[in-house]
């Protein structure tokens, strides 16, 4: 079986000798200085690095080894990299988990104790990169393509499970971009109507005047330029789903007519005689409130009432603790493979840009927002000025000790594994805890 290689940067002959010795269960690879690591990590792309922080020019500083720490993480972001340190480098190595190290390893060498880490490097290495090619592969799960941590959200796809099996309508109302229709699919592969058609139809983008014909089709001869009998879009979906969206726009007299077909499950092709009974499961969404509308008489009561059977109302972005970041980084990785563009990460600035932001455009706005970044993007981050979003800043929060400790830990525990990319030893970093604590307090809020 091939070794795994691992990368050493180490300047000092003897201890290269040591950690040969010391890692033989590796193919070792050494550098002794910052161009040769970087030269060496291109070739070669190992998973783990151990490095000493003092590396020359000036071995006696640790300036030299953080450079290469943040250029090598900017290459290779995944990579785990081991520091290696003396008694008295304390504060550098606090830098050095900063910048993102993995571990560190305090001299004098202790061979079963670095064993043991680098051992466990290269399997949360592995483990990472097996839960990305799952991620990049379609799931069993149709609602698998929703990229969500927030409770509120999760218990919209836990109520779509629930409801999937059953002949409900179901209504999905949320602002413009939030998901309706991804949720609305993901009902249909969930329901026993899932080997038939899941037939779609926007009301906002069909003219009045056309909009009948779409629904309910038309007999030939039925008007000018009628030349051959044409099914509509319900009678398309039959035994399946008939999704429709922006039902908000539907204007009254048509209403009438859909209305007519909730209750009665027929429909009548514009210029026909006879009536057709048509099965079908009836989901449909809107950015409208639909209730205000019934009371300024734009949208029928009864109507309104036939499509409540079941209404979920999705959360906009702005209120999704974590999405957004999270959303973002989703994103980034789809398009820098679509780009060819391996290595760009968001700056820091860019990424509190994106958690305060309100983005009124919500999973849309932020897909095109980063897919322009992607490409418009120069150097090694995606900046402020790449996004085009105005300079995020911490927003101020009221903390209730008692009621609201377990509302406050979760948040921003969502947030640092999101900004970390779900990196448990960064992520327990940025909130200043070890990383047995971040699992148990991960446990605790049931975050997988």
């Amino acid at each position: 079986m091939t070794k795994k290689k691992l990368l050493v940067v180490e300047d000092d002959l003897g201890l290269q000798k040591q950690l040969r010795w010391a890692l033989d269960a590796y193919e070792v690879v050494f550098a002794g200085n910052r161009d040769a690591a970087l030269g060496q990590l291109r070739r070669h792309q190992p998973a783990v690095v151990t490095m000493d922080l003092g590396l020359p020019p000036e071995p006696d500083s640790a300036s030299e080894g953080l450079l290469l720490l943040q250029q090598m993480l900017t290459i290779a972001a995944d990579t785990k990299v081991i520091v290696l340190s003396g008694n008295q480098d304390r504060e550098n190595v606090l830098k050095a988990m900063a910048l993102g190290a993995y571990d560190f390893h305090q001299k004098p060498l202790d061979g079963d104790m670095l064993r043991l880490m680098v051992d466990r490097a290269f399997f949360l290495h592995g483990v990472q990169q097996e839960n990305r090619r799952m991620l990049q592969t379609e799931c069993d799960s149709p609602l698998a393509g929703l990229v969500t941590r927030d409770p509120g959200m999760l218990r919209v796809c836990r109520s779509i499970e629930k409801v999937a099996p059953s002949s409900a309508t179901v209504m999905l109302m949320g602002a413009s971009g939030c998901g309706k229709e991804l949720l609305a699919r993901g009902l249909h592969q969930l329901s026993t109507r899932h080997d038939r058609r899941l037939v779609a139809i926007n009301c906002a983008a069909i003219p009045e005047h056309l909009l009948e014909s779409e629904l309910f089709g038309y007999e030939k001869g039925a008007f000018t330029g009628a030349e051959r009998q044409t099914l509509g879009k319900i009678e398309l979906a039959a035994g399946g789903t008939f999704f429709l969206d922006e039902i908000g726009d539907m204007a009254l007299p048509l209403q009438a007519k859909m209305l007519r077909f909730l209750q009665e499950r027929v429909i009548e092709r514009l210029g026909g005689r006879s009536e057709i009974a048509v099965d079908v499961r009836i989901v449909c969404a809107t950015h409208r409130n639909l209730k205000a509308m019934v009371d300024e008489g734009r949208f029928r009561e009864d109507l309104f009432y036939r499509l409540s059977e079941i209404v979920l109302v999705v959360p906009p972005l702005r209120e999704r603790v974590g999405d957004a970041v999270l959303l973002a980084q989703h994103f980034r990785h789809r398009f820098l493979q679509a780009e060819g563009r391996p290595g760009l990460q968001f700056h820091p600035d860019a990424l509190l840009a994106i958690e305060t932001y309100g983005w009124p455009g919500n999973v849309r706005e932020i897909e095109n927002c980063v897919k322009r970044a992607v490409i418009m993007s120069d150097g090694p981050h995606i900046t402020l000025e790449d996004l085009g979003l105005p300079p995020g800043a911490p927003q101020a929060e009221s903390i209730d000790l008692r009621e609201a400790r377990n509302a406050a830990e979760y948040r921003v525990m969502v947030k640092a594994l999101a900004r970390t990319g779900g990196n448990i030893a960064r992520a327990s970093e940025l909130l200043g805890v070890s990383r047995p604590t971040l699992y148990d307090l991960m446990s605790h809020h049931g975050i997988k």
